[in-house]
């Protein structure tokens, strides 16, 4: 049985998951789905930091993708149920799947916005884009709400800030659990949507037909907000050279919702990834969110 290779980002997410049998087991869970399903596994891709992710080919020969995720509860059944939602609008086609094994098998896509060096502002028009088709109500998903994603993301940016011992400010620390407080009281379940949950360049990726899909989703009944508040916190860099707040304000008017709420989101997920990236060694971006992070809150003073 070959031995398969896992990115070092995503072996320190499976230790720091106590996922450690998970990855001693994972040569013999690939060997048995390639029997379950049928299909031929090759390459692994070097680029995911949340799963296993390879190439594989059905037994017609249609090219797709096997990933299995680093165990964590509930994670598999809620990407699974969103891409069944999604069916395809916006996102990545489902082929195949097993939340149990944390399993799916994906229709191939071709090289990310990341690879592709497209200008930011198309970038962000094309998520957005892509965003807006997901969004749609589904009251009876069983996903979690966004009102308890904003909780889990207090929990884990407090956790996380003190055994790191506080690699960003305090004032970064409390404007983010600030605004976390705000975003938790103001959801609706009557304006609450599936949302994609995680919406970057990385998860982006071109379709055979010269489209793009989003990957990766994490699912939410959320407002719509959520994932535009995910592309303020991405391109740390860029957003510093001048006014922040100016990119919510482009989103806002690109989709018709609410900048603050927007600007809100931003703040939570800047600080939430930046230390999550700072933990498991994904530099330099951990450290550039952060550092947007402390000159925002500082701002704000």
């Amino acid at each position: 049985m070959p031995e398969v290779v896992v990115p070092e980002v995503v072996r320190a997410k499976a230790l720091r998951a106590g996922a450690a049998g998970w990855l001693a087991g994972l040569s013999a869970l690939v060997a048995a789905i390639e029997r379950d399903w049928g299909i031929t596994v090759g390459r692994a891709y070097a680029e995911p930091t949340e799963a296993y992710v390879a190439e594989a080919e059905l037994a017609d020969g249609t090219p797709a993708v096997l990933k299995l995720l680093v165990p964590r509860p509930g994670q598999a059944a809620d990407e699974i149920t969103v891409l069944r939602l999604a069916d395809g609008a916006g996102c990545v086609r489902l082929l195949a799947s097993d939340a149990n094994r944390g399993a799916l098998l994906l229709d191939r896509l071709g090289p990310s916005l990341n690879q592709l060096g497209l200008p930011i502002e198309r970038r962000l028009e094309i998520m957005c884009a892509l965003a807006a088709r997901l969004w749609r109500p589904a009251p009876d998903s069983g996903l979690r709400t966004g009102a308890e994603k904003g909780r889990w993301l207090a929990d884990h940016i407090l956790r996380t800030w003190r055994d790191l011992g506080g690699p960003c400010s305090r004032a970064a620390l409390d404007h983010a659990l600030a605004c976390a407080e705000r975003r938790i009281a103001a959801h609706s379940p009557e304006r609450a949507l599936l949302v994609h949950g995680d919406v970057h360049r990385w998860n982006t990726l071109q379709a055979r037909d010269g489209g793009f899909a989003l990957v990766d989703p994490d699912g939410l009944l959320a407002e719509p907000e959520y994932d535009l508040g995910v592309l303020m916190r991405e391109d740390p860099v860029e957003l510093m050279e001048g006014d922040p707040r100016e990119r919510a304000r482009w989103l806002a008017a690109r989709t018709g919702c609410d900048p603050v709420a927007i600007w809100e989101w931003g703040v939570v997920e800047r600080v939430s990834t930046g230390l999550l990236a700072v933990s498991i060694g994904l530099q330099p971006v951990g450290s550039q969110m952060l550092a947007a992070a402390d000159a925002i809150a500082g701002s704000a003073l």
